[in-house]
């Protein structure tokens, strides 16, 4: 098996604006207006639909089922071994074209007891066009006054909740389940999370969403809003959330690994990419994966099978990876 270069995959009609920087960063030709995500070797589908979101391989084969019928070999022995088929990894490319509402996921418990989901959403970005996040409460929060906000939708006082940070390109920001956050406008981002689709949504004036209807995952608010962090998260706390990556090796704090990894590996002549299953992002440069050229903006998906390989150019990737088993 050999690495897979995977084209754009990008849902349609998403309820916020988005997509130019994607069309940029990949070389594509521009793209509809609300196109803000690109779901890379993606095995998920958009909540509710039955194939959207999901990656179709060149052969024509839905890589999710392609990943069913021989596990093995796409996600590696130990892999398979402990988890069967589930990749327990969904990689975006996601261009906040206005800022996104607050909102936040739930947590693996909670998804499991009332939603029969196998996963929660953690999420961690490594930012690729910097500009503002909101993250983390400032200060502690009554459930009985979250829920007022909500209600009425509040939206200069839901946003003021949280910490207002500027993120350049290399910086990372970890976003555990529970946690309350916003991208702002005009961010560019690489997204890892665990491979759902389930937001609760605290706002969505200005959004092309039915937010009393769809906000709250099907449970009302009352049930939904238990799954948020109302806990304030200090200067220091916010410090591990959000900071610059290192130059190279894994790059998001320790506490996100267990749900997913990154690893950014800069190349400068010959370099190896390690076994196992993984999403490669080529950010700049040029690069000769295992003997393809790629070029700045390219996704490829690499198999288990595929084995140790060889890397040269100059420039740089982000290797996108599940959970070590």
């Amino acid at each position: 098996m050999n690495p897979i270069i995977l084209p754009a995959n990008r849902p349609a009609e998403r309820f916020y604006r988005g997509g130019a920087r994607i069309s940029a960063f990949r070389g594509d030709a521009e793209s509809a207006p609300r196109e803000p995500e690109d779901w890379v070797g993606s095995t998920t589908t958009i909540r509710g639909e039955e194939a959207l979101g999901l990656t179709t391989l060149p052969d024509g084969r839905v890589l999710r089922d392609a990943i069913e019928a021989d596990p093995t070999a796409w996600l590696g022995h130990a892999h398979a071994q402990r988890w069967g088929a589930d990749a327990r990894l969904l990689v975006k490319l996601l261009d906040a074209g206005q800022r996104l509402p607050v909102h936040a996921h739930p947590h693996d418990d909670f998804a499991a007891s009332h939603l029969g989901r196998a996963h929660g959403k953690a999420e961690a970005w490594y930012i690729l066009e910097g500009g503002t996040v909101h993250v983390g409460l400032r200060e502690d929060i009554a459930a009985e006054t979250l829920a007022a906000l909500v209600s009425g939708q509040d939206v200069d006082a839901l946003l003021g909740l949280l910490h207002e940070i500027e993120v350049h390109p290399g910086d990372v920001v970890w976003v555990p389940p529970g946690e309350l956050h916003a991208i702002g406008a005009g961010v560019l981002l690489l997204e890892l999370q665990q491979p759902e689709d389930l937001s609760i949504l605290l706002e969505w004036e200005g959004f092309a969403i039915d937010g009393p209807r769809e906000g709250h995952l099907g449970l009302g608010f009352d049930l939904a809003l238990t799954a948020i962090t109302r806990t304030a998260r200090s200067v220091v706390d916010m410090g591990a959330l959000v900071h610059a990556a290192p130059a190279s090796g894994s790059v998001f704090p320790r506490d996100a690994d267990a749900y997913f990894r990154l690893e950014r590996m800069p190349v400068h002549g010959a370099a190896v990419l390690s076994p196992g299953f993984a999403i490669v992002v080529v950010t700049t440069g040029a690069i000769d994966l295992a003997g393809v050229a790629l070029a700045a903006g390219a996704t490829v998906l690499v198999p288990a099978a595929a084995g140790r390989l060889q890397v040269s150019g100059d420039g740089e990737l982000l290797v996108a990876r599940p959970p070590a088993p």
